[in-house]
Protein backbone atom coordinates (compact mmCIF):
# COMPACT_ATOMS: atom_id res chain seq x y z
CA UNK A 1 0.00 0.00 0.00
CA UNK A 2 2.77 2.38 0.78
CA UNK A 3 4.07 1.68 -2.55
CA UNK A 4 0.94 2.52 -4.39
CA UNK A 5 0.91 5.92 -1.91
CA UNK A 6 4.05 6.92 -3.00
CA UNK A 7 3.29 6.65 -6.30
CA UNK A 8 -0.36 8.37 -6.62
CA UNK A 9 0.96 11.59 -4.81
CA UNK A 10 4.39 11.42 -6.98
CA UNK A 11 2.42 11.20 -10.01
CA UNK A 12 -0.17 13.79 -9.08
CA UNK A 13 3.02 16.70 -8.42
CA UNK A 14 2.52 16.48 -4.82
CA UNK A 15 5.60 15.10 -3.63
CA UNK A 16 8.58 15.82 -5.19
CA UNK A 17 12.46 14.80 -4.07
CA UNK A 18 12.73 18.28 -2.51
CA UNK A 19 9.95 18.47 -0.28
CA UNK A 20 6.44 18.01 0.54
CA UNK A 21 3.36 20.04 -0.65
CA UNK A 22 0.76 20.26 -3.00
CA UNK A 23 0.99 21.19 -6.32
CA UNK A 24 -1.27 24.13 -6.66
CA UNK A 25 -2.04 23.29 -10.54
CA UNK A 26 -5.90 22.03 -10.34
CA UNK A 27 -5.92 18.10 -12.22
CA UNK A 28 -6.63 18.14 -16.09
CA UNK A 29 -10.06 17.08 -15.81
CA UNK A 30 -10.88 20.10 -13.93
CA UNK A 31 -9.10 22.24 -15.87
CA UNK A 32 -11.35 21.27 -19.04
CA UNK A 33 -14.43 22.16 -16.82
CA UNK A 34 -13.12 25.42 -15.02
CA UNK A 35 -15.30 27.88 -17.10
CA UNK A 36 -18.30 26.00 -16.65
CA UNK A 37 -21.16 26.15 -13.61
CA UNK A 38 -20.74 22.68 -12.31
CA UNK A 39 -16.89 24.20 -11.85
CA UNK A 40 -18.17 27.09 -10.20
CA UNK A 41 -20.65 24.61 -8.10
CA UNK A 42 -17.80 22.64 -6.76
CA UNK A 43 -15.78 24.93 -5.73
CA UNK A 44 -18.12 26.67 -3.32
CA UNK A 45 -19.01 23.39 -1.93
CA UNK A 46 -15.28 22.55 -1.20
CA UNK A 47 -14.63 25.97 0.83
CA UNK A 48 -17.44 26.59 1.87
CA UNK A 49 -19.14 23.57 3.18
CA UNK A 50 -17.23 20.84 4.59
CA UNK A 51 -17.63 19.19 1.47
CA UNK A 52 -20.30 17.92 -1.22
CA UNK A 53 -22.36 15.19 -0.13
CA UNK A 54 -23.85 13.09 -3.11
CA UNK A 55 -25.75 15.11 -5.37
CA UNK A 56 -24.76 18.23 -3.87
CA UNK A 57 -23.42 19.49 -6.96
CA UNK A 58 -26.15 18.82 -8.93
CA UNK A 59 -28.99 20.35 -6.23
CA UNK A 60 -26.90 23.21 -6.65
CA UNK A 61 -26.94 23.82 -10.36
CA UNK A 62 -30.81 23.69 -10.01
CA UNK A 63 -31.02 26.00 -6.91
CA UNK A 64 -28.03 28.59 -8.55
CA UNK A 65 -24.55 28.77 -7.01
CA UNK A 66 -25.26 33.26 -6.30
CA UNK A 67 -28.53 32.42 -4.87
CA UNK A 68 -27.24 29.43 -2.52
CA UNK A 69 -24.02 31.70 -1.20
CA UNK A 70 -26.50 33.94 -0.39
CA UNK A 71 -28.36 31.48 1.19
CA UNK A 72 -25.70 30.11 2.86
CA UNK A 73 -25.47 33.95 4.65
CA UNK A 74 -28.08 33.60 6.42
CA UNK A 75 -28.52 30.98 8.37
CA UNK A 76 -31.05 31.36 10.73
CA UNK A 77 -33.53 31.18 7.06
CA UNK A 78 -32.32 27.21 6.46
CA UNK A 79 -34.56 24.57 7.80
CA UNK A 80 -31.96 22.56 10.31
CA UNK A 81 -34.71 20.11 11.79
CA UNK A 82 -32.66 17.05 11.22
CA UNK A 83 -29.79 18.09 12.76
CA UNK A 84 -31.63 19.49 15.45
CA UNK A 85 -33.19 16.15 16.19
CA UNK A 86 -29.65 14.84 16.49
CA UNK A 87 -28.17 17.35 19.07
CA UNK A 88 -31.20 16.77 21.10
CA UNK A 89 -29.87 13.58 21.97
CA UNK A 90 -26.55 14.99 23.52
CA UNK A 91 -26.82 15.61 27.02
CA UNK A 92 -23.91 18.37 27.24
CA UNK A 93 -25.90 21.00 25.17
CA UNK A 94 -28.36 20.99 28.29
CA UNK A 95 -25.98 21.07 30.85
CA UNK A 96 -24.83 24.97 32.37
CA UNK A 97 -21.44 26.05 32.68
CA UNK A 98 -22.37 26.25 36.30
CA UNK A 99 -23.03 22.33 36.60
CA UNK A 100 -20.02 21.62 34.62
CA UNK A 101 -18.37 23.85 37.05
CA UNK A 102 -19.71 21.62 40.07
CA UNK A 103 -18.68 18.60 37.86
CA UNK A 104 -14.90 19.95 37.58
CA UNK A 105 -15.03 20.58 41.88
CA UNK A 106 -15.83 16.52 42.26
CA UNK A 107 -13.62 15.66 39.92
CA UNK A 108 -10.56 17.45 41.23
CA UNK A 109 -11.84 16.34 44.99
CA UNK A 110 -12.35 12.60 43.91
CA UNK A 111 -8.22 12.83 42.04
CA UNK A 112 -6.96 14.49 45.43
CA UNK A 113 -9.19 11.59 47.30
CA UNK A 114 -6.92 9.06 44.76
CA UNK A 115 -3.84 11.02 45.08
CA UNK A 116 -4.44 10.62 49.22
CA UNK A 117 -4.54 6.64 48.72
CA UNK A 118 -2.05 5.90 46.65
CA UNK A 119 0.33 8.10 49.27
CA UNK A 120 -0.93 6.04 51.68
CA UNK A 121 -1.02 2.91 49.83
CA UNK A 122 3.04 3.40 48.34
CA UNK A 123 4.31 0.20 50.05
CA UNK A 124 1.42 -2.12 47.87
CA UNK A 125 3.29 -4.26 45.49
CA UNK A 126 4.21 -3.15 42.03
CA UNK A 127 1.06 -5.36 40.50
CA UNK A 128 -1.89 -3.75 43.52
CA UNK A 129 -0.42 0.01 42.48
CA UNK A 130 -0.98 -0.85 38.31
CA UNK A 131 -4.17 -1.97 39.46
CA UNK A 132 -5.33 0.32 40.94
CA UNK A 133 -3.76 2.94 38.40
CA UNK A 134 -6.14 1.24 36.20
CA UNK A 135 -8.99 1.54 38.33
CA UNK A 136 -8.62 5.28 38.84
CA UNK A 137 -8.16 5.87 34.89
CA UNK A 138 -11.43 4.10 34.33
CA UNK A 139 -13.61 5.67 36.92
CA UNK A 140 -12.18 9.24 35.76
CA UNK A 141 -13.17 8.08 31.74
CA UNK A 142 -16.98 7.84 33.45
CA UNK A 143 -16.88 11.00 34.88
CA UNK A 144 -19.52 13.00 33.95
CA UNK A 145 -17.04 16.30 33.13
CA UNK A 146 -14.37 14.14 30.70
CA UNK A 147 -17.55 12.13 28.88
CA UNK A 148 -19.34 15.82 28.54
CA UNK A 149 -16.33 17.32 27.03
CA UNK A 150 -16.03 14.50 24.62
CA UNK A 151 -19.51 14.55 23.73
CA UNK A 152 -19.19 18.14 22.88
CA UNK A 153 -16.28 17.47 20.20
CA UNK A 154 -18.77 15.14 18.62
CA UNK A 155 -21.22 17.57 18.63
CA UNK A 156 -18.61 19.85 16.86
CA UNK A 157 -18.01 17.10 14.75
CA UNK A 158 -21.66 15.90 13.86
CA UNK A 159 -22.77 19.40 13.36
CA UNK A 160 -19.71 19.77 10.65
CA UNK A 161 -20.98 16.72 8.81
CA UNK A 162 -24.78 16.96 9.08
CA UNK A 163 -26.10 20.72 9.42
CA UNK A 164 -27.49 22.38 6.13
CA UNK A 165 -26.04 25.57 7.48
CA UNK A 166 -22.94 24.58 6.27
CA UNK A 167 -20.91 28.25 5.73
CA UNK A 168 -22.18 28.76 9.50
CA UNK A 169 -20.55 25.94 10.94
CA UNK A 170 -16.99 26.55 8.90
CA UNK A 171 -17.37 30.05 10.53
CA UNK A 172 -17.62 29.26 13.90
CA UNK A 173 -14.40 27.14 13.04
CA UNK A 174 -12.66 29.88 12.05
CA UNK A 175 -13.74 32.37 15.09
CA UNK A 176 -13.06 29.78 17.70
CA UNK A 177 -9.78 29.32 16.37
CA UNK A 178 -9.03 32.86 15.78
CA UNK A 179 -10.44 33.29 19.40
CA UNK A 180 -8.76 30.40 20.64
CA UNK A 181 -8.75 29.08 24.01
CA UNK A 182 -6.98 25.81 25.89
CA UNK A 183 -9.51 23.09 27.81
CA UNK A 184 -6.99 21.80 29.41
CA UNK A 185 -6.10 24.65 31.87
CA UNK A 186 -7.82 24.59 34.72
CA UNK A 187 -11.39 25.99 34.66
CA UNK A 188 -11.53 26.15 31.47
CA UNK A 189 -12.40 22.42 31.63
CA UNK A 190 -15.83 23.58 32.15
CA UNK A 191 -15.53 26.93 30.62
CA UNK A 192 -14.88 25.70 26.76
CA UNK A 193 -18.01 24.59 25.89
CA UNK A 194 -20.27 27.56 26.98
CA UNK A 195 -17.52 29.82 25.79
CA UNK A 196 -18.55 27.99 21.86
CA UNK A 197 -22.18 27.90 22.51
CA UNK A 198 -22.94 31.18 23.89
CA UNK A 199 -19.82 33.49 22.41
CA UNK A 200 -18.50 32.32 19.39
CA UNK A 201 -22.10 30.69 17.74
CA UNK A 202 -24.22 33.89 18.08
CA UNK A 203 -21.64 36.40 17.05
CA UNK A 204 -20.19 34.40 14.00
CA UNK A 205 -22.16 36.20 11.41
CA UNK A 206 -22.92 39.53 13.29
CA UNK A 207 -20.44 42.43 13.74
CA UNK A 208 -16.96 41.94 14.17
CA UNK A 209 -17.21 44.86 17.27
CA UNK A 210 -19.84 42.82 19.12
CA UNK A 211 -17.62 39.30 18.83
CA UNK A 212 -14.32 40.88 20.30
CA UNK A 213 -16.35 42.57 23.18
CA UNK A 214 -17.71 38.97 23.37
CA UNK A 215 -14.66 37.47 23.69
CA UNK A 216 -13.20 40.12 26.32
CA UNK A 217 -15.69 39.26 28.73
CA UNK A 218 -15.91 35.78 28.26
CA UNK A 219 -14.43 33.72 31.52
CA UNK A 220 -12.96 31.69 29.14
CA UNK A 221 -10.69 33.91 27.61
CA UNK A 222 -10.10 36.09 30.75
CA UNK A 223 -8.80 32.78 32.27
CA UNK A 224 -7.15 31.17 29.47
CA UNK A 225 -4.65 34.52 28.83
CA UNK A 226 -4.47 35.25 32.60
CA UNK A 227 -6.56 39.05 32.36
CA UNK A 228 -8.75 37.38 35.65
CA UNK A 229 -5.22 37.78 37.21
CA UNK A 230 -4.48 41.05 35.98
CA UNK A 231 -4.69 44.06 38.89
CA UNK A 232 -3.10 47.63 39.04
CA UNK A 233 -0.02 47.56 41.36
CA UNK A 234 -0.23 47.79 45.14
CA UNK A 235 -4.37 47.03 45.17
CA UNK A 236 -6.63 44.95 47.06
CA UNK A 237 -10.06 44.26 47.72
CA UNK A 238 -11.85 45.93 50.09
CA UNK A 239 -12.95 43.18 51.58
CA UNK A 240 -9.95 41.79 52.34
CA UNK A 241 -8.59 45.45 53.19
CA UNK A 242 -12.13 45.32 55.85
CA UNK A 243 -11.26 42.01 57.34
CA UNK A 244 -7.57 43.16 57.76
CA UNK A 245 -9.43 45.95 59.87
CA UNK A 246 -11.68 43.90 61.99
CA UNK A 247 -8.92 42.15 63.00
CA UNK A 248 -6.38 44.93 64.35
CA UNK A 249 -9.42 46.01 66.35
CA UNK A 250 -9.91 43.16 67.71
CA UNK A 251 -6.42 42.56 68.29
CA UNK A 252 -6.20 46.37 69.96
CA UNK A 253 -9.07 44.85 72.81
CA UNK A 254 -7.36 42.08 73.12
CA UNK A 255 -4.02 44.29 74.09
CA UNK A 256 -6.19 46.48 75.95
CA UNK A 257 -7.11 43.77 78.49
CA UNK A 258 -11.28 43.53 78.04
CA UNK A 259 -11.02 39.77 77.44
CA UNK A 260 -9.49 37.56 79.88
CA UNK A 261 -10.09 33.73 81.08
CA UNK A 262 -10.90 31.26 78.74
CA UNK A 263 -12.71 33.61 76.99
CA UNK A 264 -9.88 35.64 75.93
CA UNK A 265 -7.90 32.71 75.08
CA UNK A 266 -10.54 31.20 72.67
CA UNK A 267 -10.59 34.71 71.05
CA UNK A 268 -7.11 35.03 70.79
CA UNK A 269 -7.00 31.74 69.17
CA UNK A 270 -9.97 32.73 66.36
CA UNK A 271 -8.37 36.30 65.82
CA UNK A 272 -4.89 33.73 64.68
CA UNK A 273 -7.40 31.54 62.13
CA UNK A 274 -8.24 34.36 60.81
CA UNK A 275 -5.06 36.25 60.29
CA UNK A 276 -3.94 32.90 58.81
CA UNK A 277 -7.05 32.72 56.42
CA UNK A 278 -6.20 36.50 55.15
CA UNK A 279 -2.30 35.85 54.65
CA UNK A 280 -3.56 33.03 52.90
CA UNK A 281 -5.61 34.68 50.81
CA UNK A 282 -2.64 37.71 50.40
CA UNK A 283 -0.69 34.82 49.14
CA UNK A 284 -3.47 33.62 46.16
CA UNK A 285 -4.17 37.44 45.21
CA UNK A 286 -2.55 38.62 41.72
CA UNK A 287 -0.30 41.19 42.80
CA UNK A 288 0.26 43.01 39.40
CA UNK A 289 -0.08 43.31 35.86
CA UNK A 290 -0.56 40.69 33.49
CA UNK A 291 0.71 41.45 29.96
CA UNK A 292 -1.16 38.27 28.08
CA UNK A 293 -4.08 38.95 27.04
CA UNK A 294 -3.54 43.02 26.25
CA UNK A 295 -0.26 41.61 23.94
CA UNK A 296 -2.78 38.85 21.99
CA UNK A 297 -5.65 41.26 21.71
CA UNK A 298 -3.41 43.38 19.48
CA UNK A 299 -1.33 40.76 18.23
CA UNK A 300 -3.65 37.68 16.94
CA UNK A 301 -7.51 39.07 17.49
CA UNK A 302 -7.13 42.37 15.89
CA UNK A 303 -4.43 44.50 14.57
CA UNK A 304 -1.65 41.93 14.14
CA UNK A 305 1.95 41.15 14.44
CA UNK A 306 2.64 44.41 12.13
CA UNK A 307 -0.18 46.30 12.87
CA UNK A 308 1.84 49.35 13.97
CA UNK A 309 1.51 48.87 17.69
CA UNK A 310 5.18 49.30 20.22
CA UNK A 311 5.18 47.70 23.87
CA UNK A 312 4.29 50.62 25.62
CA UNK A 313 0.98 50.30 23.98
CA UNK A 314 0.79 46.57 25.19
CA UNK A 315 1.48 47.61 28.65
CA UNK A 316 -1.26 50.34 28.03
CA UNK A 317 -3.34 47.88 26.87
CA UNK A 318 -3.01 45.68 29.86
CA UNK A 319 -3.53 48.82 32.28
CA UNK A 320 -6.92 49.33 30.78
CA UNK A 321 -8.04 46.11 31.03
CA UNK A 322 -7.26 45.74 34.53
CA UNK A 323 -10.22 45.05 36.76
CA UNK A 324 -11.66 42.98 33.64
CA UNK A 325 -12.12 39.50 35.58
CA UNK A 326 -14.41 36.72 37.10
CA UNK A 327 -16.57 36.30 40.11
CA UNK A 328 -14.01 34.93 42.50
CA UNK A 329 -15.68 34.74 45.82
CA UNK A 330 -16.31 32.39 48.12
CA UNK A 331 -18.01 28.94 46.54
CA UNK A 332 -18.02 31.20 43.07
CA UNK A 333 -17.30 28.67 39.91
CA UNK A 334 -15.78 32.03 38.24
CA UNK A 335 -18.16 31.54 35.57
CA UNK A 336 -19.41 35.08 35.25
CA UNK A 337 -17.52 38.19 33.79
CA UNK A 338 -17.20 40.75 36.84
CA UNK A 339 -15.32 44.37 36.58
CA UNK A 340 -13.26 44.89 39.63
CA UNK A 341 -13.13 48.29 40.45
CA UNK A 342 -10.49 48.21 42.91
CA UNK A 343 -8.65 46.72 40.76
CA UNK A 344 -8.17 49.24 37.94
CA UNK A 345 -5.74 51.44 37.35
CA UNK A 346 -6.91 54.60 37.56
CA UNK A 347 -3.75 56.39 35.81
CA UNK A 348 -3.75 58.32 32.35
CA UNK A 349 -2.99 55.55 29.31
CA UNK A 350 -2.49 55.58 25.50
CA UNK A 351 -2.89 53.31 22.92
CA UNK A 352 -2.00 53.92 19.67
CA UNK A 353 -1.99 57.24 20.04
CA UNK A 354 -5.39 57.54 21.67
CA UNK A 355 -5.37 59.29 25.18
CA UNK A 356 -7.43 57.42 27.90
CA UNK A 357 -7.38 60.34 30.66
CA UNK A 358 -7.29 59.54 34.61
CA UNK A 359 -10.33 58.50 36.60
CA UNK A 360 -11.71 56.42 33.86
CA UNK A 361 -13.38 53.25 34.74
CA UNK A 362 -14.84 50.21 33.10
CA UNK A 363 -15.91 52.23 29.85
CA UNK A 364 -12.53 52.64 28.94
CA UNK A 365 -12.06 49.20 27.58
CA UNK A 366 -15.15 49.46 25.85
CA UNK A 367 -13.74 52.36 24.15
CA UNK A 368 -10.43 50.73 23.54
CA UNK A 369 -12.45 47.52 22.01
CA UNK A 370 -14.35 49.59 19.55
CA UNK A 371 -11.34 51.53 18.60
CA UNK A 372 -9.72 48.27 17.63
CA UNK A 373 -12.64 46.90 15.90
CA UNK A 374 -12.14 49.92 13.33
CA UNK A 375 -8.86 50.35 13.36
CA UNK A 376 -7.49 49.83 9.55
CA UNK A 377 -4.97 47.54 10.50
CA UNK A 378 -7.61 44.85 12.23
CA UNK A 379 -9.54 45.24 8.90
CA UNK A 380 -6.77 44.44 6.79
CA UNK A 381 -5.47 41.83 9.32
CA UNK A 382 -8.57 40.05 10.10
CA UNK A 383 -10.07 40.27 6.03
CA UNK A 384 -6.64 38.68 5.60
CA UNK A 385 -7.24 35.46 8.12
CA UNK A 386 -10.53 35.16 6.31
CA UNK A 387 -9.12 35.28 2.67
CA UNK A 388 -6.55 32.70 3.87
CA UNK A 389 -9.30 30.46 5.23
CA UNK A 390 -11.49 30.59 1.85
CA UNK A 391 -9.36 31.15 -1.16
CA UNK A 392 -5.23 30.63 -0.84
CA UNK A 393 -2.82 30.06 1.52
CA UNK A 394 -1.07 33.51 0.83
CA UNK A 395 -4.00 35.67 0.56
CA UNK A 396 -4.09 37.50 -3.00
CA UNK A 397 -4.34 41.31 -2.01
CA UNK A 398 -7.20 42.19 -4.10
CA UNK A 399 -9.21 39.87 -1.72
CA UNK A 400 -8.11 41.19 1.23
CA UNK A 401 -9.04 44.66 -0.08
CA UNK A 402 -12.22 43.60 -0.63
CA UNK A 403 -12.75 42.35 2.70
CA UNK A 404 -11.30 46.20 3.92
CA UNK A 405 -13.88 47.99 1.65
CA UNK A 406 -16.62 46.02 2.52
CA UNK A 407 -15.45 46.53 6.45
CA UNK A 408 -15.35 50.21 5.82
CA UNK A 409 -18.78 50.13 4.41
CA UNK A 410 -20.79 48.04 7.21
CA UNK A 411 -19.17 48.93 10.07
CA UNK A 412 -17.48 45.25 10.67
CA UNK A 413 -20.73 43.35 9.44
CA UNK A 414 -18.77 39.93 8.94
CA UNK A 415 -21.70 38.71 6.56
CA UNK A 416 -20.86 41.23 4.63
CA UNK A 417 -17.18 40.89 4.38
CA UNK A 418 -17.42 37.35 3.79
CA UNK A 419 -19.72 37.83 1.02
CA UNK A 420 -17.51 39.88 -0.30
CA UNK A 421 -15.11 37.99 -0.28
CA UNK A 422 -16.39 34.66 -1.23
CA UNK A 423 -17.62 36.91 -4.33
CA UNK A 424 -14.36 38.72 -5.41
CA UNK A 425 -12.89 37.56 -8.27
CA UNK A 426 -10.12 36.30 -6.33
CA UNK A 427 -12.05 33.39 -4.53
CA UNK A 428 -13.08 32.00 -8.31
CA UNK A 429 -9.43 32.13 -10.00
CA UNK A 430 -9.26 29.16 -11.72
CA UNK A 431 -5.13 29.11 -9.85
CA UNK A 432 -7.16 29.13 -6.50
CA UNK A 433 -9.12 26.05 -7.02
CA UNK A 434 -8.12 22.73 -5.35
CA UNK A 435 -5.30 24.65 -4.12
CA UNK A 436 -5.93 24.29 -0.13
CA UNK A 437 -5.52 21.12 1.88
CA UNK A 438 -7.66 19.69 4.25
CA UNK A 439 -7.08 20.12 7.67
CA UNK A 440 -8.08 16.54 9.61
CA UNK A 441 -11.08 18.02 10.72
CA UNK A 442 -11.91 19.23 7.18
CA UNK A 443 -10.71 15.71 5.92
CA UNK A 444 -12.57 13.47 8.28
CA UNK A 445 -16.06 15.15 7.92
CA UNK A 446 -15.92 16.01 3.67
CA UNK A 447 -15.05 11.98 3.74
CA UNK A 448 -18.07 11.03 6.07
CA UNK A 449 -20.03 13.59 3.84
CA UNK A 450 -18.92 11.96 0.62
CA UNK A 451 -20.31 8.77 1.56
CA UNK A 452 -23.39 10.37 2.43
CA UNK A 453 -22.41 8.80 5.69
CA UNK A 454 -24.12 9.71 9.60
CA UNK A 455 -21.70 10.38 12.63
CA UNK A 456 -22.95 8.01 15.17
CA UNK A 457 -23.74 8.88 18.75
CA UNK A 458 -19.99 8.23 20.40
CA UNK A 459 -16.82 10.32 20.75
CA UNK A 460 -15.22 7.87 18.23
CA UNK A 461 -14.99 10.12 15.25
CA UNK A 462 -13.84 13.17 17.26
CA UNK A 463 -11.02 10.87 18.43
CA UNK A 464 -10.26 10.15 14.79
CA UNK A 465 -10.01 13.79 14.07
CA UNK A 466 -7.42 13.97 17.34
CA UNK A 467 -5.48 10.89 16.18
CA UNK A 468 -4.78 13.05 13.05
CA UNK A 469 -3.38 15.99 14.56
CA UNK A 470 -6.36 18.10 15.54
CA UNK A 471 -8.16 17.47 19.10
CA UNK A 472 -10.64 20.05 18.90
CA UNK A 473 -10.30 22.43 21.77
CA UNK A 474 -6.97 21.15 22.65
CA UNK A 475 -4.31 23.47 21.19
CA UNK A 476 -2.37 25.05 23.88
CA UNK A 477 -1.08 28.23 21.64
CA UNK A 478 -3.21 30.83 21.26
CA UNK A 479 -2.88 31.11 17.50
CA UNK A 480 -5.86 28.41 17.47
CA UNK A 481 -4.98 25.78 14.41
CA UNK A 482 -3.13 26.80 11.04
CA UNK A 483 -4.99 27.21 8.22
CA UNK A 484 -1.77 26.15 6.00
CA UNK A 485 -0.85 23.50 4.23
CA UNK A 486 2.92 23.49 5.84
CA UNK A 487 1.12 22.55 8.98
CA UNK A 488 -0.74 19.72 8.03
CA UNK A 489 0.91 17.74 4.37
CA UNK A 490 3.61 15.78 5.30
CA UNK A 491 4.34 12.07 3.95
CA UNK A 492 3.62 10.62 7.37
CA UNK A 493 0.26 12.58 7.36
CA UNK A 494 -0.70 11.78 3.85
CA UNK A 495 -0.17 7.92 4.06
CA UNK A 496 -2.09 7.87 7.83
CA UNK A 497 -5.19 9.83 6.01
CA UNK A 498 -5.06 7.09 2.71
CA UNK A 499 -5.39 4.51 5.87
CA UNK A 500 -8.02 5.91 7.19
CA UNK A 501 -10.13 6.38 4.03
CA UNK A 502 -9.29 2.80 3.13
CA UNK A 503 -10.96 1.97 6.60
CA UNK A 504 -13.67 4.43 6.06
CA UNK A 505 -14.47 2.54 2.35
CA UNK A 506 -14.36 -1.20 4.09
CA UNK A 507 -16.60 0.06 6.74
CA UNK A 508 -13.77 -0.49 9.43
CA UNK A 509 -13.71 3.14 10.69
CA UNK A 510 -15.92 2.76 14.07
CA UNK A 511 -18.07 6.10 14.61
CA UNK A 512 -20.06 5.81 11.43
CA UNK A 513 -22.90 4.88 9.45
CA UNK A 514 -23.04 4.64 5.96
CA UNK A 515 -24.53 2.49 2.85
CA UNK A 516 -21.86 1.16 0.66
CA UNK A 517 -24.22 0.20 -2.18
CA UNK A 518 -25.05 3.86 -2.58
CA UNK A 519 -22.09 3.52 -5.33
CA UNK A 520 -23.82 -0.04 -6.96
CA UNK A 521 -21.75 -2.79 -7.57
CA UNK A 522 -20.59 -3.71 -10.92
CA UNK A 523 -18.74 -6.52 -12.87
CA UNK A 524 -17.59 -3.92 -15.44
CA UNK A 525 -14.29 -2.45 -13.52
CA UNK A 526 -14.05 0.66 -15.30
CA UNK A 527 -17.96 1.82 -15.29
CA UNK A 528 -17.64 1.57 -10.69
CA UNK A 529 -14.71 3.29 -11.58
CA UNK A 530 -16.36 6.05 -13.04
CA UNK A 531 -19.41 5.72 -10.37
CA UNK A 532 -16.75 6.59 -7.80
CA UNK A 533 -14.74 9.02 -9.68
CA UNK A 534 -18.27 10.87 -9.92
CA UNK A 535 -19.34 10.42 -6.76
CA UNK A 536 -16.36 10.65 -4.24
CA UNK A 537 -14.26 12.83 -6.84
CA UNK A 538 -16.58 14.91 -8.52
CA UNK A 539 -15.13 14.26 -11.93
CA UNK A 540 -11.77 15.73 -10.82
CA UNK A 541 -9.62 12.64 -11.18
CA UNK A 542 -5.88 12.98 -12.61
CA UNK A 543 -5.57 10.59 -15.25
CA UNK A 544 -2.49 9.13 -12.90
CA UNK A 545 -4.94 8.88 -10.02
CA UNK A 546 -7.84 7.15 -11.91
CA UNK A 547 -5.18 4.27 -13.76
CA UNK A 548 -3.44 3.89 -9.96
CA UNK A 549 -6.83 3.67 -8.64
CA UNK A 550 -8.04 0.82 -11.18
CA UNK A 551 -4.75 -1.00 -10.92
CA UNK A 552 -5.69 -1.54 -7.17
CA UNK A 553 -9.05 -2.12 -7.55
CA UNK A 554 -8.01 -4.81 -10.14
CA UNK A 555 -5.99 -6.96 -7.31
CA UNK A 556 -9.33 -7.50 -5.69
CA UNK A 557 -11.12 -11.09 -6.61
CA UNK A 558 -14.57 -9.73 -5.53
CA UNK A 559 -17.10 -6.70 -7.00
CA UNK A 560 -17.43 -5.89 -3.47
CA UNK A 561 -14.04 -5.64 -2.65
CA UNK A 562 -12.98 -3.65 -5.90
CA UNK A 563 -15.50 -1.22 -5.25
CA UNK A 564 -14.13 -1.13 -1.20
CA UNK A 565 -10.62 -0.28 -2.98
CA UNK A 566 -12.15 2.34 -5.46
CA UNK A 567 -13.54 4.49 -2.79
CA UNK A 568 -10.65 3.92 -0.40
CA UNK A 569 -8.14 5.31 -2.80
CA UNK A 570 -10.26 8.03 -4.12
CA UNK A 571 -10.81 9.19 0.08
CA UNK A 572 -6.76 9.05 0.25
CA UNK A 573 -6.01 10.57 -3.19
CA UNK A 574 -4.08 14.09 -3.88
CA UNK A 575 -7.34 15.42 -5.18
CA UNK A 576 -9.79 14.46 -2.38
CA UNK A 577 -6.90 16.01 0.30
CA UNK A 578 -7.13 19.50 -1.77
CA UNK A 579 -10.50 21.91 -1.38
Amino acid sequence: MQAWWISLVVGSGIVSMASVGVDRTAPAAAEATDSTERSRALHALNRLTYGPRPGDVDRLLVIGVDRWIDEQLYPDRIDDGELGERLARFEVLDVSTEILGEMFRVQQRARREAERRRTEDAAEDDARREQRRMEDGRRRSQEGLPRLNAQYQLVTVTRAALSERQLYEVLVDFWTNHFNVFRAKGPLRYLTTGYVEDVIRPNALGRFEDLLIATAQSPAMLVYLDNAQSVAPGSEPPQLAAAERRIRQQRMRMTAGRMRGRSGNQADQQIRQAEERIQRARERMPSGLNENYARELLELHTLGVDGGYTQDDVVDVARILTGWSIDQGTGSLGTLFVFHEWAHDRETKVVLGQGYPAGGDMEEAMVLLRFLARHPSTMRHVSSKLCTRFVADTPPPECIDAGVRAWEASDGDIREVVRAIVTSPSFWAAEHRLAKTKTPLEFVVSAVRALGATPDETPRLARIVASLGQPLYLYQPPTGYPETQESWVNAGALLNRLNLALGFASGRVPGTRFDPNAIPLSDDLDEMLARVNDAILNRTGSPNTLRIMREQAALATRPRDARAALVGYALGSPEFQRQ
